[in-house]
């Protein structure tokens, strides 16, 4: 078996302590590779050599920084069916999906080659003083930790902001997913990222993400993860004075007027739900439908959900492949258990593990509608992550508005309607980070995104990402 290493000042690293732990494929348990098991002492080397890096890193121009990531996103173009497959067999999301996540990171790093001359301060004249300037200045070494559920995509996120603000980064990828991690950061080597800049170590969070939390040298945390996790993230940080962005996931509403387009917005929900096996920080997770049109949305829904092909992402004809481990997949089945048990619900369709050849090596599970949901139902309150969506039915727009915001999180929201004033109020008064009107889920490179109350704080993607990661210093100027 091939064991994929650390990558630590440009080159490949085992672990400090000489263990390993395995990575399988999600749809077969199969075996992949093995990776090492990063520790503290994992951690302060790749520390060490962010240091190291940081000061000719910073010294360069934007524009030459954004060099590498040009160079990077062509040689990830030409190798994006190699990592789109590597990626399904990791992850299990459909092999059309990953393509997608991989032509994501590529562009992510070609909007931030572009952005890269935008990085200026402002001059302020002060009368009787002078003028003032201000100049922009990196952070120095800073730490992503990135989730399994779209580990390229958010890789992408992190690292490009950073570097291109003249950061130095250590990477910890997800346990379950970090194959495609290592691989792309090996391409940003060959396409001539010094040694230093950027760093991976794989290994538990427990273990190598706390360490890398707590390192003195670390100056600033990008976290994605649950929200346990993020406090804990936040708390470690605060005693160090770490600067941080925290995205917690969420519990996304989708409220459906009775003037929506029903097509247009039963299309919107199978894919704003199902989309990577429900396994999306602004997967919708909550629908809120007008009682007036309910019976039509629901039975237009229920037709579209069964017609989704279930099975190994590989498969030409899947739509939807399994959960990524098996803690979600027990997750799920008590849910629905629970459903059952204490009839919190009506079971339209789905609810069980699908039978196929092969179905029983994999964490597969069938896409589950569920109506008639009490409101203190766990489907309504925790961030569900997987294949299970809950329909209710509301009167009005200030109803589903009412109970849209009934929730401890804020990430996403979206309102399908053709009327501009109703889609003006649900903006104004739906708590979210992001609000889609008519459309639910993608968000591009150039728009902000994060989110509010427990969903976390700051902002990746956009210009105001790269304020994340710079620091303003003030010049006085009097002659």
């Amino acid at each position: 078996m091939v064991v994929m290493k650390m990558q630590i000042n440009g080159k490949a690293a085992g672990a400090c302590g000489g263990e390993f732990f395995d990575i399988k494929n999600p749809a077969t348990g199969e075996l992949l590779e093995q990776v090492p098991r990063g520790t503290e002492d994992d951690v302060a080397l790749a520390v060490e050599a962010a240091v190291s890096a940081f000061e000719s890193w910073a010294c360069i121009s934007p524009q030459q920084r954004g060099m590498v990531f040009y160079r990077t996103a062509g040689i990830v173009r030409q190798r994006k069916e190699e990592l789109a497959v590597l990626l399904t067999q990791e992850q299990g999301k459909p092999l059309v999906e990953a393509r997608n996540e991989i032509e994501g990171f590529a562009h992510v790093l070609e909007y931030y080659c572009g952005l890269a001359g935008s990085l200026r301060g402002d001059s302020i004249p002060v009368p009787g003083n002078g003028y003032a300037f201000t100049v922009k200045k990196p952070l120095g070494v800073c730490a992503a930790i990135i989730p399994w559920n779209m580990p390229a995509l958010i890789m992408g996120w992190k690292i490009a902001p950073a570097l291109i603000s003249g950061n130095t980064l250590v990477l910890k990828p997800a346990s379950n997913t970090p194959l495609t991690n290592l691989t792309l950061a090996s391409i940003l080597t060959e396409a001539g990222l010094p040694a230093g800049v950027l760093n991976v170590v794989t290994g538990p969070g427990e273990t190598a993400g706390e360490s890398l939390v707590r390192n003195p040298h670390v100056k600033k945390i990008s976290f994605t993860g649950e929200a346990r996790t993020g406090k804990r993230v936040a708390e470690l940080a605060a005693s160090g004075m770490k600067k941080v962005t925290l995205e917690l996931g969420g519990s996304d509403p989708m409220l459906v007027c009775d003037d929506a387009n029903l097509e247009s917005a039963v299309a919107g929900a199978i894919r704003g739900r199902f989309y990577n096996c429900g396994q999306t920080c602004t997967a919708v997770k909550r629908l809120y439908v007008f009682e007036s049109i309910a019976g039509e949305f629901i039975k237009k829904l229920e037709a579209g959900v069964r017609s989704l092909r279930v099975g190994n992402g590989l498969d030409k004809s899947t739509d939807m492949g399994p959960l990524n481990n098996f803690r979600q997949m027990e997750y799920l089945k008590g849910l629905v258990d629970e459903i059952e048990e204490k009839d919190e619900g009506r079971m339209i369709t789905g609810g069980k593990v699908p039978e196929f050849k092969g179905s029983d090596k994999g964490y597969f599970f069938e896409p589950t509608l569920v109506s008639d949901v009490p409101g203190d139902s766990r489907l309504l309150k925790e961030e569900v992550f997987g294949p299970l969506l809950p329909v209710v039915t509301v009167k009005n727009l200030d109803e589903a508005i009412e109970e849209a915001n009934n929730s401890i999180y804020g990430l996403g929201a979206s309102i399908w309607t053709k009327d501009l004033d109703r889609a003006r109020i649900g903006c104004e008064q739906l708590n979210a980070g992001i609000i889609w009107v008519n459309q639910h889920l993608k968000v591009a490179p150039e728009v902000p995104f994060g989110g509010v109350k427990e969903s976390g704080f700051g902002r990746e993607n956009g210009p105001d990402a790269l304020s994340e990661y710079l620091e303003t210093r003030t010049i006085m100027l009097k002659t």
